[in-house]
């Protein structure tokens, strides 16, 4: 517990600890909200080979990187790219990826509280106290939004101020699995409800005629941005791990796992989304597009649980906005981690004191965006949208053409001893310095605008 009350920076007790915790950074919202209707709208199972594609060729190779440059220097993002460059300017991209997450946290911090504001929700509307449970559901309502980001702050610094193994590492070694558990329990209902074939049809059955180069490319951001990269959560998390650990092999489970949880998301909400259908819910908007994002989770499946008997809404309704609610959490988390990091390192303030500072601090904006939710689209433009895949472009080029791949591999070696006899030596440096770098600048392009500027001048 020493690394609660000192600038100590603390390391993770085991690898299945580290798995979960960058797993659970990796696994968010997006996982569950947008990742099955993009699947079901792309292709289905063409999107998903795709997808799966993706993840591998441009996310493991970004996040090797990251992990390799947090546990050659220990320490935070900032302090990293300090300590492998003399040139001042370098380190401005790990203020970058801190300043991301910052500004990412406002307001998934509020985004998150409608999460659990909607389990009282689903217990009030079950329990007859239905104006009460309108009055949960809004989440234009300022007040209701600033106590629940409140809350979820207060959870999420409480487990920060536990440092690297007793509170991330603990917390995430609960919350994962019973996420996962929650998952599977749910997709075993769902599974038999009336429409739940048509969804696994639409989620699962490949359409290879949709690929294009547009669905390629969107499969690739979609696979950036689910991995928790370009933000430096993963240089900080690496900077806590042992030099013991096999980093290929420690990021090949961490994508697999986040890969294996937005599958099984896509499981339970396709089917769930057809059955509310069959319930007369409307799943379609006027384009005679799929639902997704806030629309799905606070229109569609509430609707769908409240169609349901007295017992079975509110299991499976407060199930769900607790699974939400827990995926969001694992997030909070490693947003919340990276800016605490900084300032522990650079400032050398104790982590009871940087946790609650920062914690306190990110909370003020999220109370703004409370009360003016219009402000997120915004925020989550410039900082994910942009920001991420810009962060992710720059440490590619850092660790392709500043520090080397050769200085990488140095340090990749330790607890990797067969590293220059394989097939990663020779593969990883291809995709680090040209493929992830070239495919996550078109997608920061496409992203702007630029691309379809491009095309209509041509």
């Amino acid at each position: 517990m020493a690394e609660t009350t000192s600038t100590s920076r603390g390391n993770w007790n085991s690898k299945l600890g580290f798995i979960l915790a960058a797993a659970g950074s990796a696994v968010g919202l997006g996982n569950i909200w947008r990742f099955p209707t993009e699947v079901a709208s792309n292709g289905g199972g063409a999107f998903l080979l795709i997808y799966l594609l993706c993840c591998f060729a441009i996310g493991f190779p970004v996040m090797v990187a990251e992990l390799s440059i947090g546990r050659k220097t220990n320490r935070n993002p900032v302090g990293a790219f300090k300590a492998l460059s003399s040139n001042k300017l370098y380190p401005l991209i790990g203020f970058w990826g801190v300043l991301c997450g910052v500004m990412i946290l406002s307001f998934y911090t509020v985004v998150a509280g409608w999460t659990f504001s909607y389990v009282f929700e689903e217990i009030l509307f079950f329990t007859g106290f239905t104006e009460w449970a309108t009055l949960f559901a809004d989440v234009t309502h300022g007040v209701k939004n600033a106590i629940f980001s409140v809350l979820f702050m207060g959870a999420t610094v409480s487990i920060i101020l536990g440092g690297v193994s007793d509170g991330i590492e603990r917390a995430t070694k609960f919350l994962m699995p019973v996420l996962i558990g929650i998952l599977l329990i749910m997709i075993g209902y769902v599974a038999f409800q009336p429409g739940a074939g048509i969804g696994f049809a639409e989620y699962l059955k490949p359409d290879f005629s949709m690929i294009s180069a547009p669905l390629i490319f969107s499969a690739m951001g979609q696979a950036f941005f689910s991995l928790s990269l370009g933000m430096g959560a993963l240089i900080t998390y690496g900077s806590y791990l042992s030099k013991k650990e096999n980093i290929p092999e420690a990021a090949a489970y961490v994508t697999l796992a986040d890969v294996g949880i937005a599958f099984l998301a896509g499981l339970l909400i396709m089917p769930a989304m057809y059955m509310a259908e069959s319930f007369g819910v409307d799943i379609f908007n006027d384009a005679g597009e799929l639902l997704a994002s806030t629309d799905l989770i606070f229109q569609v499946l509430p609707a769908l649980f409240h169609s349901l008997s007295t017992t079975a809404g509110i299991i499976f309704g407060t199930g769900f906005f607790l699974l939400l609610s827990m995926a969001a959490l694992t997030s909070t988390i490693s947003l919340l981690e990276v800016p605490t990091s900084y300032v522990i390192d650079e400032f050398n303030i104790q982590r009871k004191k940087a946790a609650t500072m920062i914690g306190g601090g990110i909370l003020i904006i999220s109370l703004i965006i409370s009360f003016d939710i219009a402000l997120i689209d915004s925020i989550d433009f410039i900082f994910s949208t942009v920001g991420l895949p810009l962060g992710g472009f720059l440490i590619c080029y850092f660790l392709g053409y500043v520090w080397k791949v050769e200085n990488a591999f140095e340090e990749l070696e330790q607890g990797y001893h067969g590293l220059h006899t394989s097939l990663f030596k020779t593969i990883w440096p291809i995709f680090i310095k040209y493929i992830a770098p070239l495919a996550i600048l078109y997608n920061l392009l496409e992203a702007i605008g630029l691309i379809t500027y491009i095309q209509e001048l041509f």
